[in-house]
């Protein structure tokens, strides 16, 4: 492991403990300037490079929003997240990762198209950007077996599936998974228990059709396209997700238990289905609005999970080989805490807006971190180039520092 101060990220230092702390100080005191990336102690500036060379080994992501709105406080500079600290300590962190959208739904979308997406927070629209998993399935020529996308459930969250450029599309978009409205105890009462179908004549089409909904959702393709999920994938997603309902997703409740589920899922579907690209959002920390308390206690619970997903990749060997992982909230959170407690979202300090990115992978550093100041919307374009594809209308650019 290299100990260079150099902060370009060819020979980016390790990140101590202390060191994180230390960070903190600096994060707290400049926090009341707005608008001013902070830069790791050392750092010069310099220009993004436009492209990556090629990852020799990689050939599946897994990026996992972190959402809800999640401040480095919680985080990378606590006790919190011993899983991201992990994470951390063993690939490369990216402490100042400037975000410019402080709405979740335009936030997160930016972070799959690569631009500055404008979506209020109640906004329920398709981007006018292709999304990753549109770049890599027309570009690279991944199925839709091959690209997937699990979620807590909204019905926004679906839109990160594809966006409307003409060029791309519905044809180019995700499988989608949500976790809410199917892996619940109700829904499980159709399925029966241990027997299986309950009722395996009556009843049996309309079941399947809630599953093929709950695959693909039942509303009209925005772009007169065909539907994202090819036939074949459906079918084994509907048998997955029948395993699912009989065995223990269902049973997962209580505070985060959306985010629970669908970093569950992304988990099961990433040891059976083996995709080239996995996409996970969260967004339960957004109860931190009325408790600080219960904010906190969704993010160990995601960080449990996450390490659980981490865990899966290292342990098997044919994933540990080839699987790059990159985490990251959508965006922090306020610098104070309001009346009730809790943490909003919309003070403009740069708690709010400067997050930690996260990056793990058999072609990446070990134990570095990058302190000079990236964009949410450069994980786009990077994972695109670990498929050797561009991603032409992002405004981003390809992460720093990020090969070994």
């Amino acid at each position: 492991m290299s100990t260079s101060s150099r902060p370009d990220g060819a020979g980016a230092r390790p990140m101590r403990r202390r060191e994180l702390l230390r960070y903190g100080a600096l994060l707290a005191a400049g926090a009341a300037l707005p608008g001013r990336a902070l830069a790791w102690p050392g750092a010069a500036p310099a220009a993004l490079p436009a492209v990556l060379p090629g990852a020799k080994r990689t050939k599946r992501v897994v990026l996992v929003v972190f959402g809800g709105g999640v401040r480095s406080r919680e985080t990378i500079l606590s006790g919190n997240v011993p899983n991201m600290l992990r994470i951390a300590e063993e690939g490369v962190l990216y402490p100042a990762t400037r975000v410019e959208n402080n709405g979740h739904y335009g936030a997160a979308m930016s972070v799959f198209t690569g631009a500055t997406e404008s979506f209020g927070i109640r906004e329920n629209e398709r981007a006018p950007h292709p999304t990753l998993f549109e770049y890599v399935r027309r570009d690279a020529g991944l199925p839709a077996s091959d690209v997937w996308l699990s979620t807590s459930g909204s019905e926004q969250e679906t839109n990160y599936a594809y966006g409307l450029d003409p060029r791309f599309g519905s044809r180019y978009g995700a499988n989608l998974i949500g976790g809410e409205g199917v892996f619940n105890a109700q829904f499980k009462q159709l399925v029966g228990g241990e027997d299986g179908i309950r009722h395996p004549n009556e009843g049996q089409e309309q079941l399947l059709a809630r599953l093929r909904g709950a695959v693909a959702p039942d509303r009209p393709v925005a772009d007169g396209g065909e539907p994202t999920n090819d036939p074949e994938a459906a079918a084994r997603i509907e048998r997955y997700i029948l395993d699912e309902l009989r065995g223990g997703t269902s049973a997962i409740t209580g505070l985060g238990a959306n985010d629970a589920k669908a970093l569950h899922v992304a988990r099961n579907l990433l040891a059976i289905f083996r995709p080239r690209l996995l996409a996970v959002t969260l967004r339960d920390p957004d109860v931190a609005h009325g408790s600080f308390n219960d904010y906190v206690s969704v993010i160990r619970r995601n960080d449990e999970g996450l390490g659980q997903l981490y865990d899966a990749i290292r342990q098997d060997p044919e994933l540990a080989d080839s699987t790059a992982l990159f985490v990251l909230p959508e965006f922090g959170r306020d610098r104070d805490l309001n009346q009730r407690r809790g943490l909003d979202h919309g003070d403009d300090s740069r708690e709010l807006h400067e997050v930690a990115l996260l990056a793990w992978g058999p072609d990446f550093g070990r134990g570095r971190t990058v302190g000079r100041a990236v964009r949410s919307i450069d994980v786009c374009p990077t994972i695109a180039s670990l498929f050797g594809v561009g991603a032409g209308t992002s405004r981003g650019s390809a992460l720093p520092g990020l090969y070994a």
